[in-house]
């Protein structure tokens, strides 16, 4: 039975970003007193290879149990022990995440919110945007949260290391 208020439906990854927009999506349920909702998608390797004749239903059952192991620790990395603060409900579904998210997120009153993360030419090109997906298909308000500046910083210090370059201390420690 859902709250007055609705749900706000939130994709979820394990990333920095998934993580943001976890955060914001309980803050618009705790707001609008509604259900958060959150969703894992998730795809076995290589594809849907059950359906052509690859690995059997117990590979799929383990694949499952790590998406759903994904998504209960992605829950206590961004809230913890103490939760989000509202009713909340874990669905984890085996497809691609736009569409997912789009059949989830299905009634006018819910709330979509999804990690708007870095879109370089490269990644743009290389991986379709959930996020894009969503906002031409969904039949409710969506709401694309941005990367925090924490996510920049960190990608900065990824790309100094990947390149073997210093990293540049100053600024990290404050001088009294």
């Amino acid at each position: 039975m859902s709250r007055p208020g609705g749900r706000v439906v939130v994709g979820v990854s394990g990333s920095l970003g998934s993580l943001t927009a976890l955060h914001r999506a309980a803050a618009e349920a705790r707001v609008r007193d509604a259900d958060l909702c959150a969703v894992l998608a998730w795809e076995p390797p290589g594809g849907n290879i059950p359906h052509r004749g690859g690995p059997g239903p117990t590979s799929t059952a383990a694949w499952r149990s790590m998406a759903v192991d994904r998504l209960a620790e992605a829950l206590d990395d961004a809230f913890g022990s103490a939760g989000p603060g509202v009713p909340l409900e874990r669905i984890v579904v085996c497809g691609k995440p736009g569409a997912v998210l789009v059949a989830v997120a299905d009634r006018v009153e819910d709330l979509l919110v999804i990690g708007a993360g870095p879109r370089g030419r490269l990644h743009r090109a290389m991986w379709p945007s959930v996020g894009r997906y969503c906002l031409a298909r969904c039949c409710c308000p969506v709401l694309a949260v941005p990367p925090s500046p924490l996510h920049r910083t960190l990608h900065a210090v990824h790309r100094r290391n990947a390149w073997n370059l210093p990293l540049r201390t100053e600024g990290l420690t404050e001088s009294r």
